[in-house]
């Protein structure tokens, strides 16, 4: 299976090569200001409305040059002084660097690499996402000013990380709809940001261009013989309207993000760059987006390959029509003119495609002359992998980390600390740390190096040749070093080569002789043992949870350039862990119980399918999604709650009993609707720290309804809190949004009945408080 999945990820990455464009050199800028011929044009005249000034650039192009600018490598017009732009950069946790837009050279030939997205979303810190958002817009320009980077990123991922084999699980935030969601508005507000707290409004200015990807259902690379290229992903009404579409929804909607990319799979029979119905109908028409529809790279080669239409004409046809106005690749260029002269399509239509790429750019200021000359012109190389920036590196990396175990043997104390071992494949990892879709990082800190900052005797010795751990023949060495040790850490896990793009995981255990190691180690140290787990994923650790000799445990994702710091500064107490898991932590059976190409999150819907995430899972996880602890203790109470809701209707009803499900739509004022909860939160423990208060909510059952979740996060907020200290913190709860379901057609509805509210996650104090929801009989229309 290893083989298949190394040579299926060979020939993926040749055919990508082939049929890529060669890279365009980052162009500088159009409307030349020392050009006066140019300057002349309508298009070049920034008191005109973008609208107006897309309308008369179009005007001025031939069939031939419009066609050109629908990939992309767009190839300019020289004639109207506009230079050649490459559309493709990646900034999923940084500037990505890649042979086609962003160049790490010059100047300029590292930027700042935060962790993996993973392990930020475990912060559940939505000042965070929208600060590193903003620090990377500011180094994405700043790359540009001197011609080493574009201005359109194709971030963030907003994929919920449906299933724990999935190898990009690492570039989403994790498994819930809601978190998901707010990441993606927090990261794309401060990509886009152009100096305020928000993007104000869909047509503002904008530092750089955010894409939310892959859109939709999108969460297979290759599993049980299916690729991501032929996968079909059957989706259910309910499933889509509750897991699969809030994302976007909200990426669009509420983040203003100028870009949509289109994915490689089917969704029911549907290709999605060929969804007419999911890009212009939802995208496009109901959720307004102000901006353009890429598709993935090379997904049209991939559907002409896959037989999807009958020639390259009928292909470009298609994605136009769908609402796609960018391909990332090189087929509309080619062929959109003959489908054209075929019939095929309209040229009205290509008009109305380069009219939404061109408001991008022009919101850019890629139209108004010297970018120096602009908002952000005076950003340069000091900007880049500045202090600040690479000291928030560390702090997302710590904000995330996950203490999931803790017997007393956490933080340890230097003082007591006389030899340290540091044990495992991954404890003097590098580019490990950085995830996928990382760029040259400012500097690397390895687990190792950030240890030996606090311990001057530290031992390494890796215990395998890689990750994979295929033999036992350094495991002796270890032992060796670990029966010498005051304090033991064990830094285990993956790495790329075995979660990341086109590669899923197939168990859920560590790979080849690690558990072997750890079990080995264990049994020869007298001293502490600590455990930590760098991954993308949940693995099933179940032996060591319950292994009263290993006194801590803690996942650290792939903690980015500044991982090994964030990873000691934990370690020793320097800082106080308060990340909540992202995922839910499956037993290493479940893998054997679900085929991962089932998209269905409910249990039961075919026999003995337990469910997925935490919201449908009915079988008994290793660890909950939110899970967390700290050094401190905290306690929680509600200080006020409302103990009921009275709803009026738009028109009668003849029914209002318990378990009754309300159309949203039929609820008067149902946007306005809103549960103001406030909980007190107090630290009675030792130490200072942030606390992750998380609201789940659980509605009542409903025959009307079928499928309910266990219960639903509703909200979230990360505070801190001095020793000794309480904080009230508030929530804002929409009825409507937050505490409806979807039944089967997809449809929103409010339940009748008793809503139960719970705060705090399985791992800590919970306190629950029920509010009773009714119709008022008074109030009808």
């Amino acid at each position: 299976m290893e083989l298949i999945k190394l040579l299926y990820i060979a020939v993926s990455l040749v055919s990508l090569t082939l049929v890529s464009l060669p890279p365009i050199t980052p162009q500088s800028y159009a409307c030349d200001q020392r050009n006066p011929e140019t300057t002349n044009f309508l298009f070049c005249d920034t008191s005109l409305s973008y609208e107006d000034r897309v309308n008369d650039l179009v005007s001025r192009l031939t069939l031939k040059e419009k066609v050109q600018q629908l990939g992309s490598g767009s190839t300019g017009v020289s004639r109207l002084g506009i230079p050649a732009y490459e559309w493709w950069s990646e900034a999923n946790h940084g500037i990505f660097s890649s042979r086609y837009a962003a160049k790490f050279n010059g100047s300029m030939p590292r930027a700042t690499t935060f962790p993996a997205v993973i392990l930020t979303g475990a912060s559940f810190n939505e000042k965070l996402w929208l600060k590193m958002g903003k620090v990377v817009s500011d180094e994405g320009r700043a790359m540009y000013n001197v011609g080493q980077a574009g201005l359109t990123y194709w971030a963030p991922t907003v994929n919920v990380f449906r299933d724990p084999r999935w190898g990009r699980g690492q570039e989403s935030p994790g498994e819930d709809p809601l978190m998901v969601s707010r990441y993606g508005v927090k990261y794309v507000n401060g990509l886009q940001d152009v100096g305020d707290e928000r993007v104000s409004g869909s047509n503002s200015r904008l530092k750089v261009s955010a894409c939310c990807k892959h859109y939709s259902a999108y969460d297979l690379e290759y599993w049980g013989g299916v690729d991501r290229y032929h996968f079909d992903a059957m989706v259910t009404k309910q499933d889509m309207e509750d897991t699969y579409q809030p994302p976007f929804r909200s990426c669009v909607k509420e983040g203003h993000a100028s870009c949509v990319m289109c994915s490689y799979n089917r969704v029911n029979g549907v290709p999605s760059c060929f969804d007419s119905q999911l890009l212009q109908g939802v995208v496009r028409n109901q959720w307004n987006l102000n901006g353009y529809i890429v598709t993935d790279c090379q997904a049209l080669q991939t559907y002409l390959k896959c037989n999807y239409t009958p020639t390259p004409e009928d292909a470009v046809a298609l994605a136009l029509k769908a609402g796609v106005t960018m391909e990332c690749s090189i087929v509309m260029q080619n062929y959109t003119e003959n489908a054209i002269h075929l019939n095929k399509t309209d040229e009205s239509i290509v008009n109305q495609a380069l009219t939404y790429n061109y408001i991008v750019l022009m919101r850019l200021g890629f139209f108004d002359g010297n970018p120096k000359s602009l908002q952000f012109g005076s950003l340069g190389p000091s900007d880049v992998c500045a202090d600040d920036h690479q000291q928030l590196a560390i702090d997302a990396a710590r904000q995330g980390i996950v203490l999931l175990e803790n017997k007393g043997a956490l933080p340890l104390s230097n003082d007591k600390t006389s030899n340290l071992a540091v044990i495992g494949p991954n404890g003097n990892a590098t580019f490990t740390l950085l995830s996928v879709y990382a760029g040259m990082p400012c500097n690397i800190t390895t687990p190792l190096q950030g240890l030996q900052k606090y311990v001057s005797a530290v031992t390494y010795e890796a215990g395998c040749d890689s990750a994979s751990c295929p033999n036992q023949t350094r495991i002796a060495a270890a032992v060796e070093v670990a029966a010498a040790a005051d304090v033991v850490v064990l830094i285990m896990g993956l790495d790329e080569t075995m979660e990341g793009e086109w590669i899923d995981r197939d168990n859920l255990t560590f790979p080849g002789y690690q558990e072997q190691l750890i079990n080995s180690v264990v049994a020869a140290t007298n001293g502490v043992v600590v455990l930590v787990i760098m991954s993308g994923g949940p693995i099933d650790i179940a032996f060591a949870k319950n292994d009263n000799r290993i006194g801590a445990i803690l996942w650290v994702g792939y903690p980015g350039q500044g991982g090994g710091d964030a990873i000691a500064q934990v370690l020793f107490g320097d800082y106080n862990p308060a990340g909540r898991s992202p995922f839910t932590w499956y037993p290493k059976e479940y893998t054997e119980q679900v085929p991962m190409s089932n998209m269905n999150m409910r249990a039961n819907t075919f026999p003995n399918f337990p469910g997925r995430t935490y919201r449908f899972y009915t079988g008994n996880p290793v660890y909950d999604f939110g899970h967390g602890l700290s050094y401190s203790t905290f306690t929680k109470s509600i200080i006020s709650a409302p103990s009921g809701f009275l709803v009026q209707l738009n028109s009668p009803t003849s029914r209002n009993h318990s378990g009754e499900a309300i159309d949203v739509s039929a609820v008067r004022n149902c946007n306005e609707l809103n549960m103001k909860l406030v909980v007190e939160v107090s630290n009675t423990g030792s130490m200072t720290g942030d606390h992750v208060v998380l609201i789940f909510w659980r509605p009542p059952s409903s025959t009307e309804v079928n499928g309910e979740p266990n219960k639903e996060l509703v909200g979230f907020k990360r505070v801190k809190v001095k020793q000794g200290e309480k904080r009230n913190v508030s929530f804002g709860i929409k009825l409507c949004k937050r505490m409806s379901v979807a039944d089967r057609a997809g449809t929103r509805k409010l339940v009748t009945g008793k809503h139960v509210i719970t705060v705090g996650s399985s791992s800590e104090q919970q306190i629950k408080h029920t509010t009773d929801l009714r119709v008022s009989a008074n109030a009808m229309q």
